[in-house]
């Protein structure tokens, strides 16, 4: 993966807003967005991130600021003169068509002969896996298809930005695991941007090269996803991305006392915030907490609780524990593997953990 510093813009959104009457949707939005980058918009419904990929698109136009793409500033452009196109959540398939139909519609005007057009239908649909579909109705498509019908029809066009409005939403979860490994593989094939916008966590970690993560019109974080996980900027999302168990502590300089845990060692990267003196909640992921039983490895702290609650989930079991001396349960994940540790509801068990994987934030207002 190319690091985004070192790819050329081809997106940039300088103090975008959007408002719809009294409502404002989009609120100083300011990004770049590299050349061949996959890209994603990810928030709760209502965010703000369809809003935003429409106005890329140019389906919406913002209230103030400046969008810029492929060095052409966007001013009074329309949609269909934009170096963009879209695939939407419905796909859109035109029923009455067949497959070859749909995807060459945006060539009608194309120049070309229809040998020329026929052929590059043919690659359209080589390159979504749908080689030798052109003459099949598009009634007889199931959803997996039809989405690929749609990214074909998109890509015959040769966008340099392909923007996908959710289309992954209305498939099944096999199903919608394959279409994610595909897309990825796709883009980096065919080497343009592609813009996500997703409403799911896992989607938007797993296929991205950077992810913006929005709430209220704004966007709260922007980061590779590796960085988005581990060093989420706020409570907000690290509650949002994945999951966080919080027990309360006391920062004094540079150690935190935490219930349930004791007394740790932090480093400023790991308090979003900045590390304060008084009360905090310190955060902590599921995996980096382990049932052990004997000593830890070196390195590794040592607490003990009792188990509350156990979820099976075939190669994961999750564990809610409360730890002696806290008042609410930490989410402990541990792999199923023959010979592993588990445990039981009711049993006093001992969690393993490192200072290094805690995170620091303000406590809850």
């Amino acid at each position: 993966m190319k690091e985004t510093a070192q790819r050329r813009p081809i997106v940039q959104m300088q103090g975008i807003d959007k408002r719809f009457d009294d409502d404002l949707i989009l609120r100083g939005i300011d990004l770049e967005i590299g050349e061949g980058e996959f890209f994603s918009l990810l928030g709760p419904s209502g965010c703000g991130k369809t809003t935003l990929l429409r106005t890329i698109a140019g389906f919406e136009t913002p209230s103030a600021g400046r969008l810029i793409l492929d060095g052409r500033d966007m001013a009074g452009v329309p949609a269909n003169h934009r170096p963009t196109n879209m695939v939407f959540q419905s796909y859109a398939i035109f029923p009455h068509l067949n497959v070859a139909d749909n995807v060459g519609f945006g060539l009608r005007r194309d120049p070309r002969n229809a040998q020329d057009k026929a052929r590059a239908v043919a690659e359209a649909l080589e390159m979504v896996g749908l080689a030798g579909y052109g003459r099949r109705s598009a009634t007889a498509l199931s959803g997996g298809q039809r989405q690929r019908v749609a990214l074909a029809r998109a890509l015959i066009l040769k966008p340099r930005v392909l923007l996908l409005d959710e289309p992954m939403s209305a498939l099944d979860k096999k199903l919608r695991e394959t279409m994610q490994a595909e897309l990825r593989r796709l883009q980096r094939q065919v080497g343009i941007t592609f813009i996500l916008v997703t409403h799911d966590q896992e989607e938007a970690l797993i296929m991205s090269d950077r992810v913006a993560v929005m709430f209220d019109g704004r966007i709260a974080q922007m980061a590779p996803p590796r960085e988005l996980y581990l060093r989420p900027a706020s409570r907000q999302v690290a509650q949002f991305i994945g999951f966080m168990s919080f027990l309360p502590a006391q920062v004094s300089g540079a150690e935190v006392d935490v219930a349930g845990l004791g007394r740790a060692g932090v480093e400023p990267g790991q308090a979003p915030g900045g590390l304060h003196d008084g009360q905090a909640d310190i955060g902590i992921r599921p995996e980096m907490l382990s049932l052990v039983e004997d000593a830890p490895r070196p390195g590794q702290r040592l607490s003990e609780g009792v188990v509350t609650e156990v979820e099976y989930y075939g190669d994961m079991s999750y564990y809610d524990i409360v730890l002696d001396g806290a008042a609410q349960p930490v989410v402990v994940s541990m792999k199923n593997l023959p010979g592993g540790v588990a445990a039981e509801l009711g049993d006093r068990v001992k969690v393993s953990w490192d200072a290094s994987s805690l995170m620091v934030f303000p406590p809850r207002s």
